[in-house]
């Protein structure tokens, strides 16, 4: 009987434990899949939230393919001289029961910020979806892990 009791609450146990995906699972480095502007992310954590840093974007560089273009669409003055590449553009995202909500994308093509909700769809496959307003008329856009 004591041994039924025991395998009974090991598989309770393992089984709770499978089912619930640790918040930090995001954090590494992501790549688009099927944008249309590719780019490439590093995904990591501060103070309990989440960012993203543009680490690459096939648009981010200027005729040389070299310099990086600058922010110049930003709405802040201040900011328009910066360089794309390396730019913290999301920021925010709170883990909540299996996703990832409340943070916000900023794009640096049109100087738009967007807001923003992340899921794990496996352990290597990312969707993020950016909207303005109400979700529904958001973009999904879907990221596999890099490394």
């Amino acid at each position: 009987m004591r041994k039924i009791v025991y395998i009974t609450l090991l598989l309770f146990v393992s089984l709770a434990s499978f089912a619930q995906q640790p918040a930090d699972k995001i954090v590494g480095n992501w790549e688009s899949m099927d944008a249309e502007v590719k780019l490439k992310f590093n995904i990591f954590k501060s103070d309990g939230k989440y960012f993203g840093k543009l680490l690459w974007a096939s648009n981010m560089f200027e005729a040389d393919g070299k310099t990086p273009k600058l922010d110049f669409n930003n709405p802040s003055k201040a900011l328009q001289s910066r360089s794309r590449q390396g730019i913290v553009n999301i920021t925010n995202l709170k883990y909540d029961n299996g996703e990832y909500k409340g943070g916000k994308l900023y794009n640096p093509t049109d100087g738009d910020t967007y807001s923003l909700q992340a899921k794990l769809k496996t352990e290597d496959e990312l969707h993020f979806r950016g909207y303005l307003g109400i979700s529904l008329l958001g973009k999904t856009m879907r990221f596999k892990r890099v490394q």
